[in-house]
């Protein structure tokens, strides 16, 4: 506690004592002035306090504060002379700057105390209920309307987790998704039946800082509308929100006579309320009969029914059904949905997805197909690899799908938003690689400064660098990923200063690393790195029994891009292709499967036996050897790119004509054409 001692009594010194007054922390010894009459005199004897003419008996070792309110500065340096050591003296100037800055403290907090009333009261004063949450899902805002509805007082609801005040409410997700839900039926755990709209709240940083529910009581409503039978007292009830829903409405009497249409059904058929409102429900109809009067001569609902209607004679699907009011019917009300529209949302979907997929990664584990043993084990250890961030070590031969798990390693970790980079190793110029990978800094003989070119570990920033068949990076670059492995930094060619990209590293290989590490072609301290987390590939001769599920899966991939619709393989087919060795693997099977879909006749949808033998066969069904250096997917570009060239020439360019020759869109064969620069 502080003793205080006000020395002048006049309107400053009566302000202070008044403002000291009302502090907890501060006690007034006394307050003084040579004239009695001063209204702070005034104010001490009424409230007995003491009070006098001199200040010097009140100089004690107890005092803490004393205000100098006189004006006279000789009273003030026989203050600072006469003061105990720890006693403080405050000036005129400085206690009236004071007085004024909580005087206008007094005034802003009486006017945010009154704002903040009234902001209260009008909450409190109207019927819908509001409930807010902080960011741990605390209660932190409760009107009187929302205790009176949910059945707690207020005091009891601030401060307790929302779930606990109301057991049902989904407060809590919308404040974890950050996302709105507006007009949501809830039931509250007294039975109450309310309507709700939920938004998150979003601080200046676009953080969720918490959530705010609106929400109103709607078991009058429902009660009320299950007595009403007058059709037009349903109608003036409704149809506000008729009015503003996006599906178009129609709404006939029992004699099927128009009696409400939505601005939605105006635009969607060009009829305006004047033209349908009291004529018959045929209007709107180029084609098709009414089926608001099939409703009202049966009593059931029609859904699904394809019609034209309007004078844009519009395509539609129409649901109707009967309003039946105590068992009597009183008319019928249709929604139309404009198929064009739909399309064309399914369209956009399909974009959107398109989208997605190019941004994400390209596969998941969920396009990883197999039942056996063994690959079901590189599948779990992979997903294992996936949550974490150590480098993963892919082992296997050529086509069995290294790159699938490497990008669906990706897809599950917490990197799946960021760069997937796959660099082919084997296709590396040795003297250009490391400035590749690692980029570049070099000066700028011309202006001075200093040229900055970023490699592909700065390109994949909190990404994922995949380093196929890592092998063939030379010596010096194994060297440096080695540095990078260790310290997590890495330095341009040319450059001095380290930079630490944060870069998960998978690697993969068909060939023996530790004999390449033997002869020396392999960094001995990178091959212990990488095969920490090391992933066997199952070559397919040795899991035939999946084959028939990874051709499942081939057929939709080659459907979307040959524009077929192949549903099946035959038995026998099935059968041939799992009596093949498949040195190449997956990236084989694919090709085969290609081939076979190229000889199928238009309009199949089954691939057989004889499909499949065509693609194994050559030309002339004679034997022949393989060229020099030739891998089977070059070989299958070289025979599909004759196939397109053969086509064109047969049908003299006209790319429709050859699109269904060859049984494929249009939309394919242009695809193929710039795959292999035939436009």
């Amino acid at each position: 506690m502080q003793n205080v001692l006000i020395i002048g009594a006049g309107t400053g010194g009566s302000i202070i004592l008044d403002l000291v007054l009302k502090l907890d922390d501060m006690k007034i010894k006394a307050i003084v002035d040579t004239d009695l009459s001063a209204p702070g005199i005034q104010k001490a004897k009424e409230i007995g306090l003491q009070y006098g003419v001199n200040w010097e008996p009140f100089i004690t070792p107890d005092l803490h504060i004393i205000f100098d309110v006189t004006g006279d500065a000789l009273v003030f340096e026989r203050l600072l002379q006469a003061r105990p050591q720890n006693t403080v003296v405050i000036p005129g100037s400085v206690a009236t700057l004071l007085v004024r800055l909580l005087r206008e403290n007094d005034t802003y907090i009486s006017r945010i105390h009154a704002e903040m009333h009234k902001q209260r009261m009008v909450f409190d004063s109207i019927e819908e209920g509001m409930v807010g949450i902080n960011e741990d899902g605390v209660v932190d805002f409760f009107n009187e309307s929302a205790s009176k509805m949910i059945g707690i007082p207020l005091a009891q609801a601030i401060g307790r987790p929302i779930t606990e005040v109301i057991p049902t409410t989904e407060l809590p997700r919308v404040l974890e998704m950050g996302r709105a839900e507006v007009n949501q039926e809830l039931v509250l755990g007294n039975g109450l039946k309310i309507v709700t709209s939920r938004y998150p709240l979003i601080g200046r940083d676009d953080q969720v800082i918490g959530a705010f529910a609106v929400f109103k009581d709607i078991s009058e409503v429902v009660s009320l509308a299950e007595e009403i039978t007058d059709l037009k007292q349903v109608k003036r009830m409704l149809e506000a929100i008729i009015y503003s829903s996006d599906d178009a409405i129609s709404v006939v009497d029992d004699k099927g006579n128009g009696v409400l249409v939505n601005p939605a059904y105006s635009r969607l058929t060009g009829l305006s309320e004047e033209e349908v409102i009291g004529k018959p429900a045929t209007t709107d109809i180029n084609e098709g009969e009414s089926i608001h009067m099939k409703v009202l001569k049966t009593r059931k609902p029609y859904r699904g029914i394809h019609m034209r209607v309007g004078e844009n004679n519009r395509e539609v699907i129409v649901n109707v059904a009967p309003i039946l009011v105590d068992h009597q019917l009183k008319g019928s009300v249709g929604v139309i949905h404009d198929i064009t529209e739909m399309r064309s949302l399914m369209t956009a979907l399909d974009q959107a997805r398109t989208i997605i997929r190019k941004l994400e990664a390209s596969f998941t584990f969920e396009d990883i197909y197999g039942g056996t043993a063994d690959t079901e084990f590189s599948i779990e250890q992979a997903k294992l690899a996936a949550k974490s961030d150590i480098p993963v070590l892919l082992r296997g031969e050529s086509g069995t799908g290294k790159e699938l798990y490497a990008h669906a390693i990706h897809s599950e970790g917490d990197r799946r938003f960021n760069k997937f980079v796959r660099v082919n190793c084997a296709a590396l110029d040795p003297a250009t690689a490391e400035k590749e990978i690692f980029g570049q800094e070099m000066p700028d003989s011309k202006f001075g400064n200093l040229i900055e070119q970023q490699g592909l570990f700065e390109e994949t920033k909190n990404g994922t660098l995949f380093l196929d068949e890592i092998i063939e990076l030379p010596q010096h670059v194994q060297e440096k990923l080695v540095n990078y492995l260790k310290v997590g930094t890495i330095i341009r060619i040319g450059g001095v200063e380290s930079i630490r990209p944060s870069v998960r590293i998978i690697a993969a290989t068909s060939q023996n690393l530790e004999k390449a590490m033997l002869e020396g072609r392999f960094n001995e301290e990178l091959y212990y790195m990488l095969n920490r987390m090391a992933i066997q590939m199952v070559p397919l001769r040795e899991r035939k029994t999946d084959i028939p599920a990874i051709v499942g899966h081939l057929l939709i991939k080659l459907n979307q891009e040959f524009g077929m619709t192949i549903e099946k393989l035959t038995d026998d087919a099935i059968h041939r292709l799992q009596q093949y060795e498949w040195p190449g693997n997956m990236r084989e099977l694919e090709n085969v499967l290609s081939r076979a879909m190229i000889y199928m006749g238009s309009g199949e949808s089954v691939l057989g036996l004889e499909d499949i033998l065509k693609s194994f066969a050559s030309k002339d069904g004679e034997k022949r050897t393989l060229p020099e250096k030739s891998t089977l997917a070059s070989m299958m570009d070289d025979y599909e790119k004759s196939i397109l060239e053969t086509a064109l020439r047969e049908n003299e360019g006209n790319k429709s004509l050859a699109a269904n020759r060859l049984g494929i869109s249009l939309r394919s064969l242009y695809y193929k054409l710039e795959k292999y620069d035939l436009d």
